[in-house]
């Protein structure tokens, strides 16, 4: 595909849609919006936009498509798999001014919101109202709720509760033509045609540009208590996630953090929260949750004295809100402090739960056999595993040889578990390459026909998913 290169004449007529304070092309500008979280990527764009509104977004993307100008979506810049990148140039489009939550509907348990709100002051706003959005990345202090449902994320809830596409009721998109559509209805139930409003969630802004959301609410649960387990062995810890559902209990979270990302992340912190001894391997994070606290206790006792089969040290129970605030942001903060230790590479791999332990077991021997350094940690209760690697020499996967054979190896396994290359983070930009290992030719001549329904220019995000 040939993309347009800007010309003065293309700036002029952005500055005439936006507003000139808003079509940004300072070289610091460029550089802050070429990278987002993904390895150490970088991909300036030739000019960052920022719309106010639904309509600017339309017109922008109109002459975009007309003049066959590349257009790379992005939320905070908090992505892990290159989404955000404007790999061809042309023209990135923030939404952060696209900022306001519109409307609380506390009768009907309802949000409308534009997607540049941060996800933990969203969650703050319903929760004054007695009302809880469960999805809650770690990175949910920073992301945008539209960035969220670009790559349908989940989060520590997510065991429980759902993910995000659980949650999306109705979008208000604007299409790579320029058209404005909403996708569905304000209603729980909605079988009215395809269901355009789940195929835009987890779509990584390659069919449209989402500017307004419906999201659907919970009532607040009263109680949480939270408990943190020691086990001696890394895969009996993931054994033991299995055992806890299958004994009849359903967490509203459940992690497993490494215990080598465990000591860096309290470095960084400088927290002391979590008991380390040599003898430890890794940590399971349990919380419950729910309205009668009598049951709660019952229930962790209960999962206590479940995991005494296992080699496990001393039980470690919360006590107060800030303790439990503490040991979140132990786990939350891990992506970012391993990386900070050179483990630039994550992957975001997935199995059924039962197969945990058999994906942690394959990790270490690919470790061992390919020489990188490795730690695990995620979202244990969904069989969700973030892979990071170090490799000396090797600060990213995309483009290199050498990586792409040792993530082939990691892809198969995980396939061959019965898994899948991607739980939350998306494909993206570094992914793509290994869509071939869990997809059939079929699959994408389908996804190629809907990009094309979309985006017949091929101009929204390109270079993403699929080539």
């Amino acid at each position: 595909m040939t993309y347009t290169r800007l010309t003065p004449d293309h700036i002029n007529a952005l500055q005439s849609l936006l507003g000139a304070n808003y079509v940004l092309l300072d070289a610091d500008t460029l550089q802050h919006y070429a990278h987002d979280e993904t390895e150490n990527l970088h991909f300036p764009p030739e000019v960052v936009v920022k719309p106010g509104s639904t309509e600017e977004v339309s017109a922008l993307m109109r002459y975009c498509n007309e003049n066959c100008i590349p257009v790379t979506p992005r939320g905070a810049g908090t992505g892990l798999s290159g989404g955000a990148l404007a790999r061809f140039g042309g023209v990135l489009l923030s939404t952060e001014r696209l900022n306001r939550i519109l409307h609380i509907d506390e009768r009907n348990l309802q949000v409308i919101t534009e997607p540049g709100v941060i996800t933990e002051v969203l969650m703050e706003a319903v929760k004054e109202k007695g009302l809880f959005y469960p999805p809650d990345p770690s990175s949910r202090g920073s992301s945008f709720i539209g960035g969220n449902i670009a790559e349908n994320s989940g989060g520590p809830k997510a065991v429980k509760y759902g993910v995000v596409k659980d949650y999306v009721l109705n979008l208000e998109v604007v299409l790579p033509t320029g058209e404005v559509i909403w996708t569905g209805a304000n209603v729980l139930k909605n079988v009215t045609g395809y269901n355009l409003t789940q195929l835009m969630v987890g779509s990584e802004g390659t069919l449209g540009i989402v500017t307004r959301i419906v999201l659907r609410l919970i009532p607040l649960p009263k109680f949480d208590l939270l408990m943190l387990v020691p086990f001696h062995q890394l895969e009996q810890a993931g054994e033991a996630v299995s055992e806890i559902f299958r004994a009849g209990f359903t967490p509203s979270a459940l992690e497993l953090i490494e215990i080598n990302a465990l000591q860096i992340v309290s470095r960084m912190v400088d927290s002391s929260a979590v008991p380390v001894t040599d003898d430890t391997a890794a940590h399971l994070i349990i919380e419950v949750d729910g309205n009668d606290l009598d049951q709660l206790m019952r229930d962790m006792e209960a999962i206590g004295e479940l995991l005494t089969r296992y080699d496990i040290g001393e039980l470690y129970f919360a006590d107060d809100a800030q303790q439990k605030a503490e040991l979140w942001k132990l786990r939350r903060r891990a992506a970012e402090a391993v990386k900070l230790e050179g483990y630039t590479i994550e992957e975001d791999t997935v199995v059924p739960r039962a197969e945990l332990p058999a994906l942690i077991t394959g990790v270490k021997q690919l470790a061992r056999e390919h020489d990188f350094d490795v730690v695990c940690y995620g979202h244990a209760g969904d069989g969700n595993l973030h892979v990071r690697i170090r490799k000396e020499g090797i600060p990213n996967s995309y483009g290199h040889p050498g990586m792409n054979q040792i993530l082939r190896a990691l892809f198969g396994l995980v396939h061959g578990l019965g898994g899948t290359i991607s739980g939350e983070h998306g494909i993206g930009l570094i992914q793509k390459g290994y869509m071939d290992i869990v997809m059939q030719p079929i699959h994408f001549e389908l996804m190629r026909g809907i990009k094309k329904a979309f985006d017949p220019h091929h101009i929204l995000n390109p270079g993403k998913i699929f080539d």
